[in-house]
């Protein structure tokens, strides 16, 4: 028999129109974007389906909108399928939408959580000083070696190990700057400065993480229903006691993706679905492992073909 993990996209998987195909055509999807509309008082709805982009790019937007999506993708796909999921994994911010998929969290806490957890994030450093870039193509080792060398009294760290060959850093700009160029002329494939406005999953983000945990204190946590992976510690939680504390961990410590997948596929999973905007996660699943089965559940279309070739 199969078994399946579900998998939630983090930022960057957001563009204007997620998720308007399925409000339109069921009604689990629209009473998700109605009840995310209401947990934070405003039209979350008409920014993920209208824009404008540069609105639903910043961070304190996108991360409540790209965690509404991925919820009502999944009530879709409960409602039209009866798989239940064996194992949970999100990528950054998708690791909430994974705990909402499992029942630790309640969807409209999670909602306004992302929201205060993207504001934070957003002014925990000034914009200009933290940066990010994407190295392609370069042993994990060699990366870790050029961010020791190149920090220089300043930070500059691994934020994502996305998959082999493909390394986020993340730390003050000129630090990530000089790792980026000493990165090329060490044989980089390509280095990508990204078009963020923090330098997310750094030691930087350490004042974001006190205010999360202060913010998180009052929050519920109900028991797993189902495992879920987390990002920090490329482990399973252990236990709901520990939610709030790797929640918080997360938000200044790297995305150890690779090490997930790797524990996901041991554990057993053959067949992964992608619930939400995009398909970065089917893309770095490739290069992990190509024999594991993987669909993006981007588009209702796709939940339909799904369902007829069950």
């Amino acid at each position: 028999m199969a078994k399946w993990a579900f998998l939630f996209p983090g930022q960057g998987s957001q563009y204007v129109g997620m998720g308007k195909d399925f409000k339109d055509s069921f009604k689990e999807a629209a009473d998700v974007f109605a009840e995310a509309d209401n947990a934070l008082s405003e039209k979350l709805s008409k920014l993920c389906f209208d824009g404008p982009e540069s609105d639903l790019k910043l961070t304190m937007n996108t991360q409540p909108a790209i965690l509404t999506v991925s919820v009502a993708v999944l009530r879709v796909l409960q409602k039209e399928t009866d798989i239940v999921p064996s194992l949970l994994a999100g990528h950054s911010l998708g690791e909430y939408s994974a705990l909402v998929c499992s029942g630790v969290l309640g969807f409209a806490d999670a909602v306004r959580i992302v929201r205060k957890r993207g504001t934070y994030m957003q002014e925990a450093v000034p914009v200009g000083v933290g940066g990010m870039a994407a190295i392609l193509g370069m042993e994990t080792d060699a990366v870790e070696k050029i961010c020791n060398e190149c920090a220089q009294g300043e930070l500059v760290s691994p934020a994502n190990y996305n998959c082999p060959g493909q390394i986020v850093i993340s730390g003050h700009i000129e630090a990530v700057k000089r790792a980026a160029e000493k990165a090329e002329a060490e044989g980089a494939k390509r280095v990508v400065m990204l078009p963020v406005s923090a330098p997310f999953h750094s030691a930087l983000m350490k004042p974001a993480a006190e205010r999360l945990a202060e913010a998180l204190e009052p929050i519920q946590v109900r028991d797993l229903g189902v495992p879920v992976l987390s990002n920090a510690d490329a482990d399973f939680y252990p236990s709901k006691d520990e939610v709030k504390r790797l929640l918080t961990k997360q938000v200044n410590h790297p995305v150890r993706w690779i090490e997930e997948m790797n524990k996901l596929l041991n554990e057993g999973a053959d067949n992964c679905l992608e619930l939400g905007p995009g398909n970065v996660l089917r893309g770095l699943m490739k290069k992990i492992n190509r024999e594991i089965k993987m669909k993006s559940m981007d588009k209702t279309e796709g939940i339909k073909d799904f369902v007829d070739s069950l």
